[in-house]
């Protein structure tokens, strides 16, 4: 308990500076740790535990960074925050309610210390509910109908501006959409390189129905898929029903059974430029997941 709480003082003196830049809307951090949130799994995709700082080997570059530049390492007692972000569009108009109710299920799958903020997003941004550790959706989710355009791209950079100011060192936004943005001014790489630049996963539900055929399906779930990829987080597909239920207990599973890292970075340039992030373990049967790089400061 004790070196957990050292590490989270560590984490929390750095000298951290968050920036939201007026010209392009996206996030930009200037810090002197980067935070790797890992998620380790066996073949089977079952949580490995009890691994030490010595069993994992970080990558920036391709050059291994040395044990001396590790600031600090723990496991997943540490809290963390999320913001679920619920796509309220006309498309998703014969899926809300099952959107909801899984959302609701992954409330209560937070644990005493953790806290989430909901929002949903169609031709607008909007927050149902502020920061808690409440197990239930405020009564206004109730009242939400389905309509309008897709901001996804604009949800995940405001889910990334809220995160920005939360202390918990772990950060996840878990996104319940099916998948194809419409309206948003920001791009796909702007909401990653926010959600990056705050330590943020992006967990992605797909909710497009397995029925549905065309390339609007197929561009919705590679849109979902590449969001969770880049930022270290999991694609979830599924037609819903139980699965949907069962994959938002699993994503809050997940976020109780992760690694933290934090270490200074090799390249001090301020170039703004991006860094190519790799943690491997000792062990050839396990499976390694997380962000995969970062945008060095500027």
């Amino acid at each position: 308990m004790f070196r957990t709480i050292l590490f989270l003082l560590t984490v929390l003196l750095a000298n951290v500076i968050v920036v939201v830049a007026q010209d392009d809307d996206v996030v930009r951090v200037n810090t002197d740790l980067v935070v790797l949130n890992i998620t380790v799994t066996d073949k089977a995709g079952q949580y490995v535990k009890a691994l030490k700082a010595s069993d994992f080997k970080v990558y920036e570059d391709g050059v291994e960074v040395n044990p001396d530049k590790m600031a600090g390492f723990s496991v997943h007692e540490s809290p963390y925050a999320a913001v679920v972000l619920l796509d309220s569009s006309g498309s998703m108009e014969a899926r809300f309610s099952l959107a909801r109710s899984a959302a609701i299920r992954f409330l209560d799958g937070l644990r005493q210390e953790d806290v989430a903020a909901v929002y949903r997003f169609d031709s607008k941004v909007e927050r149902v509910q502020e920061f808690s550790g409440g197990r239930d959706l405020a009564p206004v989710a109730y009242a939400i109908r389905a309509k309008g355009m897709t901001t996804l791209n604009d949800a995940i950079v405001e889910a990334a501006k809220t995160l920005a100011d939360r202390p918990e060192v772990r950060k996840a936004i878990v996104v319940l959409s099916d998948g194809m943005d419409t309206f948003s001014k920001a791009s796909s790489d702007k909401a990653v390189e926010s959600a990056l630049a705050v330590g943020a996963s992006i967990y992605a539900v797909d909710m497009s129905s397995i029925e549905v055929g065309g390339s609007g399906t197929r561009q919705s779930a590679t849109s979902l898929k590449g969001f969770a990829e880049k930022t270290g987080g999991r694609f979830v597909a599924t037609p819903g029903g139980q699965a949907l239920r069962d994959a938002f207990t699993g994503i809050a599973d997940e976020l109780g059974h992760q690694y933290t890292i934090s270490f200074h970075p090799l390249n001090k340039k301020r170039d703004g430029k991006w860094r190519t992030l790799e943690v491997k373990v000792q062990r050839d049967d396990l499976v390694v997941r997380t962000r995969k790089g970062y945008r060095g400061p500027k």
